[in-house]
């Protein structure tokens, strides 16, 4: 009897975590049905389809409206010019889970996107590079925080010792970038790294020298940009 017993708690233990199992597989289809559902929502309006850094963009506006195997779409007339595969796309749709993808008249991906940030989506084309598909207003926000990078700047040490100059500049650098310059007698630590190009992305100022080499800078409480990870004798971009 004491066997028969054991046998029926593990019975009962088994269809426990069955059921367990059962509910946790329902909850992810209801969320993942959830998720597709709320992009469709979520997406029609105006965004800005753009390279990572918004040396070419073009404004397309997602719709509620159905259209064969997804939903209508316009884009503006620039697009073809700034971003020639943008020909090709005619509708958009959500696949799967958390796809937003651009379309062919066949329904065949152009360009997918997944997000990464709040509002900010990213697609692969292969063989180009990466794109971002943004909400429009934030966009434009952005590519004014951008334009008041854009001149003299001084690298300080933590103790605000100045130990070199350089100038942001918009001049295409190819791939994105932007040229940068240094100024005469910068700390030799600075002056090794010699940065070319800088962008900004995702809220980070970065630098980039010939060599590959990055250096990344992001904003702190008092309008300065640290350089990270932050050290103990921390560098510091300040605005001229």
């Amino acid at each position: 009897m004491r066997a028969l017993r054991v046998v029926a708690f593990a019975v009962a233990a088994c269809l426990a975590a069955i059921g367990a199992v059962a509910a946790c597989l329902a909850a992810i289809g209801i969320a993942h049905a959830q998720d597709a559902t709320t992009l469709k929502k979520d997406m029609p309006g105006q965004w800005e389809l753009s390279t990572t850094e918004r040396s070419k963009t073009c404004v397309v506006t997602l719709k509620a409206d159905a259209a064969a195997q997804g939903y209508k779409l316009e884009l503006e007339p620039a697009c073809k010019t700034a971003l020639p595969f943008t020909k090709a796309i005619v509708a958009w749709s959500v696949r799967g889970l958390d796809i937003v993808r651009l379309q062919d008249a066949t329904g065949e991906s152009v360009i997918d996107f997944t997000e990464v940030e709040a509002g900010i989506f990213e697609g692969l084309r292969q063989g180009e590079g990466v794109y971002i598909l943004q909400d429009l207003a934030a966009a434009r926000s952005m590519a004014k925080s951008m334009d008041q990078m854009i001149g003299d700047w001084s690298m300080v040490r933590g103790n605000g010792q100045p130990v070199c100059g350089l100038t942001l500049t918009n001049t295409e650098a190819g791939q994105d970038n932007f040229q940068v310059f240094l100024k005469p007698k910068c700390d030799a630590a600075i002056a090794q790294f010699n940065p070319t190009q800088w962008r900004l992305e995702r809220g980070q100022i970065i630098l980039m020298s010939k060599s590959g080499d990055v250096w990344q800078f992001e904003a702190d409480d008092n309008a300065q940009w640290r350089r990270v990870p932050d050290a103990a004798d921390p560098l510091i971009m300040l605005r001229q």
